[in-house]
């Protein structure tokens, strides 16, 4: 018999409230300030390969973000970006830390429901101070028997995020909107994993599932988190 789902973690931004749109407003708004010095197209590339190459310095994030905006528009510009342009930008990430946290639609019905049967938890990645901010804003942390903030999510992270919830990667159930950081590490660990893709996804975070996992019910997409409930009741014994 499969292992029973004893405790179902969540993902936060993009997966409980909205953040990579807030990001793909800002980078148009960043294109159309660098407009003089290269084109979308080669600022886009750019600036992911900034982020990628700043991922172990800076971490995920908005002030890593920031950062790597005004390091690409150093290098688009061949170091002529103004003292103002950079002002801007940082001007628009200070935005970004400061903006409102928005739920997606049905979340904290969503979260009550499954409680009232599951052990939930909450595992994120990004900067602790920010990122505590939002889960504090949000109204939805004392709902999380444990919150946990990552530099990565990866399989060593997940193995020890079940191991101070005291279960077995088998007992867990991870949900979120990245296959690269939600499900591929937790099906690599012998979890099971619920994707519920976000309208915009980071280039970064663009995996594939692996033909063989469709089919052995560890993974599985739905459409809104609000089918979750349904979906664990599926999946009990």
């Amino acid at each position: 018999m499969t292992r029973p789902v004893e405790v179902v973690a969540f993902d936060a931004d993009d997966t409980l409230w909205h953040s990579e749109s807030l990001f793909a407003v800002t980078q148009e708004r960043v294109a159309e300030l660098l407009a003089p010095y290269a084109d979308a197209a080669t600022l886009e590339a750019e600036l992911l390969t900034t982020e990628r190459r700043n991922l172990d310095v800076y971490g995920y994030g908005v002030k890593g973000f920031t950062l790597s905006m005004v390091e690409t528009a150093l290098a688009v510009s061949d170091g002529r970006v103004t003292t103002d342009e950079v002002a801007t930008i940082l001007g628009w990430g200070k935005q970004l830390l400061a903006h409102p946290v928005e739920l997606l639609d049905g979340v904290e019905e969503t979260l009550r429901v499954v409680a009232a049967d599951h052990r939930i938890a909450l595992v994120t990645k990004g900067d602790l101070f920010h990122q505590e901010s939002k889960i504090a804003e949000s109204g939805l942390g004392e709902l999380f028997e444990h919150v946990a903030v990552v530099a990565e999510k990866d399989t060593a992270t997940y193995a020890r995020f079940a191991g101070q919830l005291g279960v077995a990667p088998a007992g867990l159930l991870m949900v979120g909107n990245s296959v690269r950081s939600d499900v591929l590490p937790v099906l690599e660990i012998g979890g099971r994993a619920v994707h519920v893709p976000y309208n915009v996804t980071w280039a970064h975070e663009h995996a594939e599932v692996p033909a063989d996992a469709t089919g052995n019910g560890a993974y599985t997409q739905l459409t809104t988190l609000r089918e979750l409930p349904a979906h664990l009741a599926d999946l009990a014994p």
